[in-house]
């Protein structure tokens, strides 16, 4: 993933906080026009430091 990527992902989870990682990997979809899957979000936010 991107930087760009991984700026908009964060984002994202400032916003919502409750978001499933189906919704957010969607969310990222349309908002950024690129491909992600649900397994690289759970990994990235691994890698941030969120858990759950």
């Amino acid at each position: 993933m991107t930087e760009w990527g991984q700026h908009m992902l964060k984002c994202t989870m400032r916003r919502s906080h409750q978001t499933s990682v189906e919704s957010i990997a969607k969310d990222l979809q349309t908002s950024c026009d690129f491909k992600i899957s649900t397994i690289t979000v759970r990994r990235e936010l691994h890698g941030m430091g969120f858990h759950g």
